[in-house]
């Protein structure tokens, strides 16, 4: 594979601890598809620690460099946010989504102080949590006769598509990942069955 045709996220949620002068600095980091993701996992977050003073985070979305977020959520500007995203973008991290809870302990940081520290936490949580190289899909949406089941999902097990929706009724749709790399290929196979209608999903 392309280094174009896999990607770097987290294989799983993780979580850290970092303590500077009393306060206390909870790291939680997350593999995420999209924003909606990211915003129902804030939210819980958010119920979970009302106490604390803030919720500082950095996520990277997507394969072109381009959809990312930082927030310092009420910490001085360029605090927070940006030393997070610093170690997503370290570790060529993308779909993926730090939290930095911040429990204050009486103590004030300084600006240097806080990037440190918040530089540390996530960098905490990203060595205690696996890291996985995936492959870059391209989604699909497959129309077919009920009989043709086997025959198609041989052809997604086989190339190692990911089935993200799946309905069955008189005919069946299914929504699936394809590796890019293999793209094709599947292409190839899927037409070559001549009763499956397949689209591109945007």
């Amino acid at each position: 594979m392309n280094l174009i045709d896999t990607y770097n996220t987290l294989d799983r949620s993780g979580f850290a601890e970092f303590k500077e002068r009393g306060s206390r600095f909870l790291a939680y980091g997350y593999p995420i598809a999209d924003t909606e993701s990211f915003k129902q996992i804030l939210a819980d977050l958010k119920k979970e620690h009302p106490k604390a003073v803030h919720h500082c985070f950095a996520y990277r979305l997507g394969f072109d460099q381009n959809n990312f977020r930082a927030s310092d959520d009420g910490e001085p500007s360029g605090t927070a946010g940006k030393p997070i995203l610093g170690q997503i973008d370290s570790k060529h991290l993308t779909n993926t989504l730090i939290i930095v809870v911040r429990y204050f302990g009486g103590t004030l940081l300084g600006v240097p102080g806080l990037i440190n520290a918040y530089k540390t936490a996530a960098s905490m949580v990203l060595q205690v949590t696996p890291i996985v190289q995936k492959p870059i899909e391209v989604n699909y949406q497959l129309q077919f006769d009920y009989i043709r089941m086997n025959e198609v999902m041989m052809i997604v097990k086989q190339f190692g598509c990911t089935v993200m929706q799946q309905e069955q009724q008189l005919f069946c749709l299914i929504k699936i990942g394809i590796p890019k790399a293999r793209l094709e290929e599947v292409l190839y196979r899927l037409k070559d069955l001549r009763v499956v209608e397949y689209t591109k999903m945007a």
